[in-house]
């Protein structure tokens, strides 16, 4: 068993950097894994999932997910812009065979979509979390 804590502590570590690369590379998912993240400290150290959900950047953002499985219009908007932008970078400057660019056209139209099926968190949601109405569930 202890083992298995060590490797869930270390998972969850990992996790952590890579979402935390996942801010400023916008191919790289950061929710998926700071979810891990959150996944993995859960069952090994309280003590680092107490600090994750309290963490000033990352908490709120674990905790609107787990509860509403749903983003902030500004983060849905700031990532889909960044997708966009390095893409369009890439499609424009970078990249010269032409199936190569539509290939990048299409990861970024469906990540954009994947993005947008998302639920957007409402001013109620945020309250409600926020009160501890749902304190039970995370």
């Amino acid at each position: 068993m202890v083992i298995k804590k060590y490797l869930l502590i270390a998972a969850g570590i990992l996790c952590l950097l890579l979402g935390v690369v996942g801010i400023f590379l916008p191919l790289l998912p950061t929710t998926p894994f700071f979810l891990m993240a959150a996944a993995c400290f859960f069952r090994s150290s309280d003590h680092l999932y107490a600090w994750l959900l309290n963490h000033k950047f990352l908490g709120k953002r674990i905790k609107y997910y787990r509860v509403y499985k749903a983003i902030t219009l500004r983060s849905k908007l700031f990532s889909i812009a960044l997708l966009w932008l390095t893409i369009g970078y890439s499609v424009f400057f970078i990249v010269k065979v032409m199936w190569l660019k539509i290939i990048l056209l299409l990861i970024a139209a469906g990540v954009s979509m994947h993005l947008l099926s998302f639920r957007t968190l409402t001013r109620e949601m945020i309250d409600e979390i926020e009160s501890k109405k749902t304190g039970a569930i995370l």
